[in-house]
């Protein structure tokens, strides 16, 4: 009969996609056990959200299969997602593992809908997770997650208060949007701005988070610059639509947090192209076509992902409902879910190649 050792030297050619390294040497092989040729071990991800996962575990059983005498494989898949690496000048959030945040160069190009989808299709996969919104002048994540009416507590403490976060579909969330009336608009300058982002990112009960996503304003101002000085970053998203107004802006966004040293983990090209419903084959280039593609081309970063427009989207959000929870088979839902998995992959080989 096969050994523990047998198996783990049939299974060390086996890669990480990501990594390009050995499952075993990456410690991602765990509790094999063998008994009358029936083999079984754990799998550990690094990520809940990992795309390759049945692609992984096949070429686990197919490595293991090849010993003799094993008459059935099991494997037992879980995940620990990889903590990014902390910066001496910057202060982590105990318990949060990953901060990434969904960024824009100019308003209107649906940074909130990708920010608030990426953030349920992790939770989806099984990863802890928490958003803040932290577009102060217009919070409106709290609509999207069917939390617009929710009231969160705080929490009296010698250091200060402590928010506790609401919560939906799996998701922790604060946002200005819970301490203000509905109509009351905010008119702060910038100091206030960035005293309410460090409350928000230091003084609430976030307990522990895989992934912490923050929506953050359009433009390249004060809460980009708060962010980035602030705490240590797994990077950054770019959401842009095609058009070339959107993607100038982009442009500046994402050359600004290249130059505070932020890594921008790439680009989304959202509304990339018009499904109507009612013919669900055809598509329109609405507002033009491959401006994702050539930016990311020009600066070599990956394009993570093309978002379709569907009016099932709009009417998601509107009323609380995500399209990866309102219509989860749509080309919206499975562009979106891609685009997490791809996020969530890139963030799990920056914290392990760091």
């Amino acid at each position: 009969m096969p050994t523990q050792a047998a198996v783990l030297d049939a299974l060390k050619p086996v890669q990480d996609p990501e990594l390009q390294k050995s499952l075993v040497d990456l410690n991602m092989i765990r509790n094999v056990s063998v008994h009358q040729g029936q083999v079984k071990f754990t799998l550990v991800l690094t990520t809940p959200a990992c795309p390759l996962r049945e692609f992984i575990v096949e070429e686990c059983k197919a490595a293991v299969q090849t010993l003799p005498e094993v008459t059935s494989v099991e494997v037992e898949v879980t995940a620990e997602t990889p903590q990014q690496k902390s910066l001496p000048d910057r202060t982590s959030i105990p318990g949060v593992k990953n901060i990434i945040a969904v960024s824009s160069g100019k308003g209107g190009v649906g940074k909130s809908t990708v920010s608030v989808n990426i953030a349920v299709a992790l939770a989806q996969s099984g990863a802890a997770v928490g958003m803040i919104d932290a577009d102060i002048y217009g919070p409106n994540v709290p609509t999207m997650l069917d939390l617009e009416d929710a009231v969160i507590e705080v929490q009296k403490h010698p250091t200060g208060d402590i928010l506790q976060p609401a919560e939906n579909y799996g998701i922790k969330l604060v946002s200005m949007g819970f301490l203000i009336d509905r109509d009351q608009p905010v008119i702060w300058r910038g100091p206030m701005l960035n005293g309410i982002i460090r409350q928000f990112l230091y003084q609430v009960n976030w307990g522990n988070l895989d992934y912490l996503i923050i929506d953050l304003p359009p433009g390249t101002g004060d809460a980009q610059l708060t962010l980035a000085q602030a705490v240590p970053m797994a990077g950054v998203v770019i959401v842009s639509t095609p058009q070339n107004v959107a993607i100038l802006d982009a442009r500046k966004g994402l050359k600004m947090f290249q130059q505070l040293g932020v890594s921008v983990l790439g680009v989304v090209e959202n509304m990339s192209y018009f499904i109507p419903p009612d013919l669900p084959e055809r598509q329109y280039d609405i507002f033009g076509s491959g401006g994702g593609a050539a930016l990311t081309q020009e600066l070599g970063l990956p394009l993570l992902g093309r978002v379709p427009l569907e009016m099932s989207v709009r009417q998601g959000g509107d009323a609380g409902q995500p399209i990866l929870l309102s219509q989860p088979d749509s080309a919206s839902a499975q562009a979106l879910r891609d685009i997490a998995q791809a996020v969530a992959g890139k963030v799990s080989v920056a914290a392990l190649t760091a």
